[in-house]
C-alpha cells in the first residue's frame, strides 16, 4: 500500500498567511503541526514512510523535505506547474506503478483536517481490501452533519462490494457544490455524502480509467512513463504538462465511469478550505469568539482572530474575521470566507506580486 498526497495547491482563500512560497499546506492552521506533517502522520500506522510520497511544485520541494524529516528525496513528485487533480494523480500513479507494479495508492489532498485518526485508518484499511480484490475506484465520503454549500456530494445506491460491515456502495450521481435548498434535500434524502476528495485504488485502475475516459491526457502520461527513471524525465513531464488539460480527478473520470464505489466515513473531517472554517473548528469563549487571550474583543460575538504579533482590539463586532500579518491585514464577514480569493485577483491585477 502506498500513500500519495497532493500538496500543489496554493490556499489562496488562506491569504494573506497563505503565500505562493508558502502556501496552506506548509502552515500550522490548527494545532502544532503543519496540515501536510499532520496529513503524513496520520497514514504512519498504516503505510511506512517510504512508501509516502508528494506531489508538488517546485518551489515547494525544499520546505516540505524541511517539514518532513526522514522522508526520501525521491518521494517528492515535481509537477512543473498546477494542473489540477486529474494530472497530479496521473503523475504520481506512473511512479507507483513503476515501483510495484500491484500497488494500491491512497490519494489524499495535503491539507485536510481529520480528528478521529483511528476511525480514519480502518476506513482505509478496509478501502485497501476491496481495492485489492477489484478493479473499482473507491472513494471516501463524509456523513453530511449540516446542509453544506462549500463542498461537492456522492449519491450512492444500495449495490455494494464486499460483505458483512466491510462494503463500499454503488456511487450514483456526483453533485458541485450546491445552493442551501438543494443541499437541505440532499441531507434529507438520506444517500448523500460529502465528497471528502480521499480515494482508493490500484495504480493500473486509474490509468486505465484515465486512458478510456482522458485519452489526450493519457497520451501525454505514456510519454513521461516511457521517460521515467531517464535523462529525458524532467523535460519530458515539463512538455507534457504545457499541453496537458486542466481538470479534475471528479469530472475527467470519477463523473464518467461506472466503476466508483464509496465507503461512508464519520471521523471528523474537515477540508478547512477557508477561514470561516478555521472559526469552525478553533476553541471559543462565552461569546463565541476565536481568538488569542491577549487580543482585546468589547461587545464582541463569533469573531476569529488570527494574529499573534500585535494587538488586536474589536468593538461592536459580529461574525467578523481578522486576520493580520507583517505586510497585510484581512477584514471580511465571517460569511464570505469564500471570497477572499478574489483578493489574490485583485493583487495580479494591481500588480502587488509581493503580497502573493
Amino acid at each position: 500500500m502506498y500513500g500519495l498526497i497532493m500538496a500543489g495547491g496554493t490556499g489562496t482563500r488562506f491569504w494573506p498567511t497563505s503565500r505562493e512560497r508558502l502556501p496552506k499546506q506548509l502552515l500550522k492552521i490548527h494545532g502544532e503541526r503543519t496540515m501536510i506533517q499532520q496529513t503524513v502522520d496520520r497514514l504512519k500506522p498504516l503505510i511506512e514512510l517510504e512508501n509516502i510520497f508528494i506531489v508538488a511544485l517546485p518551489l515547494h520541494k525544499a520546505k516540505i523535505l524541511e517539514q518532513l524529516p526522514g522522508l526520501p528525496e525521491k518521494n517528492v513528485i515535481i509537477e512543473p506547474l498546477g494542473k489540477n487533480t486529474a494530472p497530479c494523480i496521473g503523475l504520481g500513479a506512473l511512479f507507483l506503478r513503476k515501483i510495484d507494479p500491484d500497488a494500491v495508492m491512497v490519494v489524499l489532498p495535503a491539507d485536510h483536517l481529520i480528528l478521529d485518526e483511528k476511525q480514519f485508518i480502518d476506513d482505509l484499511r478496509h478501502a485497501n481490501d476491496l481495492a485489492k480484490k477489484s478493479e473499482a475506484l473507491i472513494t471516501i465520503g463524509i456523513r453530511p452533519t449540516f446542509p453544506a454549500t462549500g463542498y461537492g456530494y456522492i449519491q450512492y445506491n444500495e449495490k455494494q462490494i464486499g460483505s458483512g460491515d466491510r462494503v463500499a456502495y454503488k456511487v450514483k450521481t456526483f453533485a458541485e457544490k450546491p445552493n442551501y435548498e438543494t443541499a437541505l434535500r440532499f441531507i434529507e434524502s438520506g444517500d448523500f455524502l460529502w465528497n471528502s476528495g480521499c480515494f482508493v485504488w490500484k495504480a493500473e485502475t486509474i490509468l486505465n480509467e484515465i486512458e478510456i475516459h482522458l485519452p489526450n491526457m493519457a497520451d501525454g502520461l505514456a510519454d513521461i512513463d516511457k521517460a521515467l527513471g531517464t535523462a529525458e524525465e524532467e523535460k519530458t513531464i515539463d512538455r507534457v504538462y504545457r499541453q496537458i488539460r486542466n481538470i479534475s480527478i471528479d469530472y475527467g473520470v470519477m463523473e464518467q465511469t461506472e466503476n466508483v464505489y464509496v465507503i461512508p466515513g464519520d471521523f471528523g473531517w474537515n477540508d478547512v478550505g477557508t477561514w470561516s472554517e478555521v472559526y469552525n473548528i478553533r476553541e471559543k469563549d462565552t461569546n463565541k469568539n476565536a481568538a488569542d487571550k491577549k487580543h482585546i474583543l468589547i461587545d464582541s460575538t463569533g469573531c476569529l482572530i488570527d494574529g499573534n504579533k500585535k494587538l488586536i482590539a474589536m468593538v461592536g463586532m459580529k461574525d467578523t474575521i481578522i486576520v493580520d500579518t507583517d505586510d497585510a491585514i484581512l477584514i471580511c464577514p465571517r460569511k464570505r470566507g469564500q471570497d477572499v480569493r478574489k483578493v489574490i485577483d485583485m493583487l495580479k491585477r494591481k500588480k502587488l506580486t509581493e503580497l502573493l
